[in-house]
């Protein structure tokens, strides 16, 4: 057994000061307060002193990070890839696709479905595990694509969703869809039926387009204000529906190059901390040095802390760990909000078993500096070296 001791504990919707967390086993088999309880005899002790215990972070929309890109089969570039999550406090990921030939995607989510599975059975215990997948494209708007290759983008139908399913041995987790394009509600509500977040973006839907789409079952909104129709006083567009409407979720890349500080706290005031999620839509190029990487087929520069492609923002090189951080520095959220909107709200955005600590859940933290700074991962019960 395993006794973690610390300055204070998030739930993370409460804090608990002094805890006491036993592990057996890789769950968490209690928590308390060194008040409340003593630590058991022969319990191997570990003692983060003025550091704070919080759940895992859990990434919704990551592209790669130190040279690898998730649409590759390389097992050596993910397992690096991997750990360098762990050392920013990630233990769960859903890597994300991006839009590619039909072909290309078919064999990158049979490589990710397999990546899944061996994470499910247990294989490599020290990594940061990936829980599912997030399907972004070929469902996107033209107008809104961003850099997503216009040659292979796809009017949605099911059909052609069945096939990803298929390819992806029922493991797409999330899935982010223009619904104003001709077919798109449909495709949302099978998706959802299947259990699937699905998320609105890439989308120059109106208010109206947007509403259609949840009503027929999307549940999420992706990089808010990227991509999307701008927000108007007059025609407010998908932007106005993620900030006014209280029942969805929606995710935000806090890099302040994305969008602006400013519009950060507008984000996180209108969505809170129960509603908003950080993401980082990081690239191949996150944690190397400035050059030429790839995002999917395309070749993407990383310049001044941005990840271009033909002079268009093309995914980031943030980490989540900078993000729960940016949080607290543009915003003003304090460590237990940050932290709750990198692991508890993506959790339940994805219906995940993850993102909480409490008894019976599996043992994944990251020990944090008051200011946000990652001191130690811990996964599976097991502190990651």
């Amino acid at each position: 057994m395993l006794a973690l001791t610390a300055k204070a504990l998030f739930t993370p919707l409460q804090r608990i000061d002094d805890p006491v967390v036993l592990i057996d086993d890789g769950r968490i088999a209690s928590i308390s307060s060194r008040a409340a309880a003593e630590l058991p005899s022969g319990a191997q002790h570990i003692d983060f002193g003025d550091s704070v215990l919080a759940p895992g972070l859990i990434d919704i929309h990551i592209h790669g990070g130190v040279g690898y890109d998730v649409m590759q089969n390389d097992e050596s570039g993910r397992a690096a890839f991997e750990r360098f999550l762990v050392q920013h406090g990630v233990t769960s990921y859903y890597p994300t696709t991006v839009t590619a030939s039909l072909n290309e995607t078919l064999r990158a989510l049979e490589y990710l479905a397999r990546a899944v599975e061996q994470a499910e059975k247990g294989a490599a215990p020290q990594r940061a595990r990936p829980l599912g997948v997030h399907l972004e494209g070929p469902f996107l708007s033209h107008l809104r694509r961003g850099v997503h290759p216009p040659e292979r983008l796809v009017t949605p139908d099911i059909k052609t969703f069945d096939r990803f399913w298929q390819a992806a041995q029922g493991r797409i987790r999330v899935m982010t869809i223009a619904p104003e394009l001709p077919g798109a509600l449909e495709v949302i509500a099978e998706a959802n039926r299947r259990g699937v977040c699905v998320s609105i973006g890439h989308s120059d839907a109106t208010l109206e387009q947007a509403r259609a789409g949840i009503t027929a079952g999307a549940r999420h909104a992706t990089h808010t204000f990227n991509a999307m129709r701008p927000l108007g006083h007059r025609d407010p567009g998908i932007a106005g529906e993620v900030l006014s409407n209280a029942t969805i979720s929606a995710d935000i890349i806090a890099d302040g190059i994305h969008v602006h500080p400013a519009m950060l706290q507008v984000f996180l005031k209108a969505k809170s901390s129960d509603r908003a999620v950080l993401i980082t839509d990081a690239t191949a190029a996150t944690g190397m040095p400035e050059g030429q990487y790839m995002l999917g087929s395309l070749e993407v520069e990383v310049r001044n802390g941005m990840c271009l492609h033909d002079g268009k923002l093309a995914g980031s090189v943030l980490t989540l760990d900078r993000a729960v951080r940016n949080a607290m520095q543009f915003a003003g959220f304090d460590l237990q909000q940050a932290v709750r909107i990198a692991s508890l709200n993506p959790a339940r955005a994805v219906q995940a078993d993850r993102g909480t600590l409490q008894a019976g859940h599996p043992a994944d933290l990251v020990v944090l500096s008051p200011s946000g700074e990652v001191k130690a991962t811990i996964l599976n019960g097991v502190l990651a070296q």
